[in-house]
């Protein structure tokens, strides 16, 4: 679905449940092979609760068990324990909600603003989506239609390194700042804002959002191990 990344959806257990933006375990089992870093790994619900399956989506890496996830075919069977996590739209409609993504950081958004969409949720959303080049981005054009079915939804795309990508990119570029925050939100002090992604860039852009004198009880984040 982008380059090194791929989605897997499994069949939904009768009757689970679970709130847009939570996580759950994933444990292979019986797998062919194994490594030190196990057979249980954590991923966001990239679905949305209405979805009749669950979807999660990965960046690809040389361990034993994303190979195994690779390779499995329909049929395969997995543990799946959870759903796990308070990484979830607040309750106050009046107060907006700032989306901050970097890559595959996207997944728990991409469920929290098609379960908004579906509900017709009153919150504004704000979703800034970091990558480097447009090939890198997972659920960049579903997100991009998206925008047509929820008018309270704003998605700004921003590339770090553009010139790198065999498309072109007319949109935003390079990292969060002040300024680019300003442009894009009014009233920076009012938002709830949500960041995920790899570690490096949660603190990157959490010490952005501390420069603009953003209430640490209104910044909400998740960070991406084993990116």
């Amino acid at each position: 679905m982008a380059d090194q990344t791929m989605a897997f959806r499994f069949d939904r257990p009768p009757r689970w449940t679970f709130k847009a933006g939570q996580f759950v375990d994933i444990t292979l089992l019986n797998p062919a092979q194994t490594d030190a870093e196990g057979n249980v790994r954590g991923f966001s619900l990239a679905s949305a609760p209405d979805e009749d399956t669950l979807l999660i989506a990965t960046r690809m890496r040389d361990t034993a068990f994303k190979q195994a996830l690779a390779a499995a075919r329909p049929g395969a069977q997995f543990k799946i324990e959870g759903p796990f996590g308070d990484f979830i739209l607040h309750h106050d409609a009046g107060r907006p909600a700032v989306m901050l993504a970097g890559g595959i950081g996207i997944t728990p958004f991409r469920s929290i603003i098609l379960d908004a969409t579906h509900r017709k949720l009153k919150h504004r959303l704000v979703l800034f989506y970091f990558n480097r080049r447009p090939e890198d981005a997972p659920f960049l054009e579903e997100l991009q239609h998206l925008e047509s079915r929820n008018p309270n939804y704003r998605l700004i795309a921003v590339m770090t390194q553009p010139e790198r990508s065999r498309r072109g990119w007319n949109g935003e570029r390079g990292h969060l700042n002040t300024t680019m925050l300003e442009r894009h939100v009014n009233k920076l002090k009012n938002p709830i804002y949500y960041v995920a992604g790899p570690a490096p860039m949660v603190e990157g852009i959490r010490k952005v959002l501390d420069a603009a004198a953003i209430n640490d009880d209104d910044i909400r984040s998740e960070e991406f191990a084993g990116y």
